[in-house]
């Protein structure tokens, strides 16, 4: 993929604000995973990144680039469509790395079909079982280890704010994340357990360039419609993440939505 997406955050500057903190990041290999993996291991956090088995050498970059920043980085690679690995991924977080106080679901299933009728039901499928249902099931599996100050992290799109004309079931799917997100939150909240939604606008990643259905100008163009005149890199939205898993920033924060969409979300 050329050029090569951003996640180092060269200007970022660490304040120990994760120190002591395990993180469990889904789609922590390329894009915005491995930035947010980053962060959170400069922040002084151990990091679990889940991936797809055949993704295994971005997961290996990932691992180097969170280990050079001195912290730990366990890989778990699987498929988060099943209910059973999403468990074993929080168990092993927690028995190999000694606990769990971040959830991050972050991995996607992108699908930008245009017309109705050639989305098939396998396309919807797969999208909600990606995007949304491995939520529920992360969640539930997490649930019993986290703590009064702990986190939990949805990542959902701009797409799931405005509904998406070429991404029917990916917009469906992250908006039902977000309507579920915010009611557990308040459920959460009572234990002292944050949960929000970090939304990014369209991002430079691997997610976008893979969707075989995205027109070649759709791509090329992807983030011109908003006010910066181009897309996000990775560690741009990155940041955000950190300020949702500390409970020093964002103690008072629950059940929002953090929308990083370059303007996007207000021009629309």
């Amino acid at each position: 993929m050329e050029p090569r997406p951003r996640y180092r955050a060269e200007r970022y500057r660490a304040a120990d604000k994760l120190r002591g903190k395990v993180a469990l990041i889904t789609g922590g290999d390329p894009g915005i995973g491995r930035a947010v993996a980053v962060l959170h291991a400069r922040e002084s956090a151990d990091v679990a990144i889940v991936y797809l088995p055949e993704e295994q050498p971005d997961a290996e970059e990932t691992r180097r680039a969170v280990e050079a920043e001195g912290r730990r980085c366990l890989l778990l690679p699987g498929d988060l469509h099943g209910a059973s690995f999403c468990r074993e991924a929080v168990e092993r977080t927690v028995r190999e790395l000694g606990g769990l106080d971040i959830l991050v679901d972050n991995a996607a299933h992108l699908n930008g079909r245009t017309d109705l009728s050639q989305l098939s039901f396998e396309d919807w499928d797969r999208s909600f079982k990606v995007n949304l249902y491995a939520c529920f099931h992360l969640v539930q599996a997490a649930r019993p280890h986290l703590k009064a100050g702990d986190a939990i992290i949805a990542t959902a799109s701009e797409e799931a704010l405005k509904g998406g004309d070429t991404m029917i079931d990916y917009a469906a799917a992250k908006a039902a994340l977000v309507n579920f997100t915010k009611p557990i939150a308040s459920r959460l909240a009572k234990d002292g357990v944050r949960a929000n939604v970090a939304a990014p606008g369209p991002t430079w990643t691997v997610l976008n360039v893979a969707d075989q259905n995205m027109p070649e100008e759709g791509l090329a163009h992807l983030g011109s419609q908003g006010p910066l005149g181009r897309v996000a890199q990775p560690e741009e939205i990155a940041p955000v993440y950190v300020y949702l898993a500390s409970d020093a920033d964002s103690s008072y924060t629950v059940g929002e939505i953090v929308a990083v969409t370059g303007g996007l979300t207000g021009t629309r």
